[in-house]
């Protein structure tokens, strides 16, 4: 068994690829080290074979890989594909189209939330999945036939659990339903970060603006230099030595070597230079461009409708099997208890208004009630008066 390491094999692969109706696709990758995934093996497969792409293999084009994950005449399936979209739009710029998910299929097919993998292969391929590789580095070679056939198994039983759950789509019209939870996944800026946005991600402590305005720039310059460098961000800066600039900004470059956190010296090499300028943009920001936080209001206690509210859901998706996720968050559940008028909760439109939320409404205004039988809760509709 060995993986594809010449460009001349991989185009010869996907010239038969193309006219498959489907292929399934997996990846392995690495990100300890580094601010991008590194992709260290893509497996493939369809109805005739499966195979392993060497990325890391010296000389090899990966553009034939990249074209056949662009025509659209082929169905490209994945599980949880989130991570190995993000792979694609970081080294082409685009996603692979069109694509199915098959945990999202099977959250509407009523497997539950977040279903993995290993229940899919178990449940509807009748398989056992090897683990014996699970924790291999992928960027080691040569790559064992262990480790390939490990590798492998992500796409192969992913055959079949395709197609039994395209069946079940097309047998309840549910087709659609999928359609709609994907549709977020297939806008590239998903999978990009802003750096002058970046900030929005550290979890801090104090809303005063111009502290804010500071971070903000710092974060900046941090998510830069990570993604120049392709190197973690907490390599570049822990969050608490940005947190600890920005309330105690440095004059000169003597007090930031003082800072801790920041390694001796660092203020005379360049991203130390850079850093001091990031710090004096924050420090020269203008009142009116200060960044604001709103205060966090106290969370209210859950009001009790939103406990019955829980119960109608699963139920009720238990009932429709489909995962309760897919209707509705227990966050919508109780900022509707909180505030009844509410109207612009999803569950309220389409398939998920004829499940759950027409009922929903119809318990939140007193015309369904839950009642206790045998053990099991049943839901009773009441008369109007």
């Amino acid at each position: 068994m060995k993986p594809i390491t010449t460009t001349q094999d991989l185009v010869a692969l996907c010239d038969r690829l193309k006219s498959a109706e489907f292929v399934t696709v997996d990846t392995e990758f690495l990100r300890d080290n580094s601010y991008y995934s590194k992709l260290c093996l893509i497996q493939i497969a369809d109805d005739d074979g499966a195979a392993a792409i060497d990325p890391l293999a010296e000389g090899i084009d990966l553009s034939p890989f990249f074209d056949l994950m662009a025509n659209e005449k082929v169905m490209k399936v994945l599980h949880a594909c989130r991570q190995d979209l993000e792979i694609f739009v970081n080294m082409v710029g685009t996603l692979p189209t069109p694509i199915f998910d098959t945990q999202v299929a099977a959250m509407v097919c009523g497997f539950g939330d977040s279903v993995g993998y290993e229940t899919l292969v178990n449940k509807l391929a009748g398989g056992q999945l090897d683990k014996s590789a699970r924790y291999t580095d992928w960027s080691n070679r040569p790559l064992s036939d262990a480790q390939l056939s490990y590798a492998l198994g992500d796409v192969t039983f992913l055959r079949t659990i395709y197609r039994k759950l395209k069946h079940e789509l097309e047998k309840t019209g549910r087709e659609s339903w999928v359609e709609e939870e994907l549709a977020p996944l297939k806008d590239t800026a998903l999978y990009t970060v802003v750096p002058e946005n970046a900030w929005l991600r550290l979890k801090v402590r104090t809303n005063k603006p111009r502290f804010l305005g500071i971070l903000k720039c710092l974060a900046e310059w941090r998510e830069i230099e990570a993604q120049n460098r392709d190197i973690p961000r907490n390599r570049v800066a822990k969050d608490e030595t940005l947190f600890e600039i920005a309330a105690h900004p440095p004059k000169d470059t003597k007090q930031l070597d003082r800072i801790r956190g920041v390694p001796n010296g660092f203020s005379r090499s360049r991203a130390g230079k850079s850093l001091m300028d990031a710090l004096h943009k924050g420090l020269k920001l203008p009142e009116s461009d200060l960044p604001k936080l709103a205060k966090a209001k106290p969370r209210p206690a859950t009001p009790p409708m939103a406990d019955l509210l829980k119960v109608l859901l699963k139920i009720k998706c238990e009932q429709a099997k489909v995962a309760t996720r897919m209707v509705a968050s227990a966050q919508e559940l109780e900022a509707w208890a909180a505030e009844p008028n509410k109207t612009d909760l999803r569950a309220f439109h389409g398939w998920r208004n004829d499940i759950f939320g027409k009922d929903a409404y119809k318990l939140m205004h007193g015309n369904l009630a839950l009642t206790a039988n045998r053990g099991s809760i049943e839901v009773v509709e009441l008369e109007e008066e």
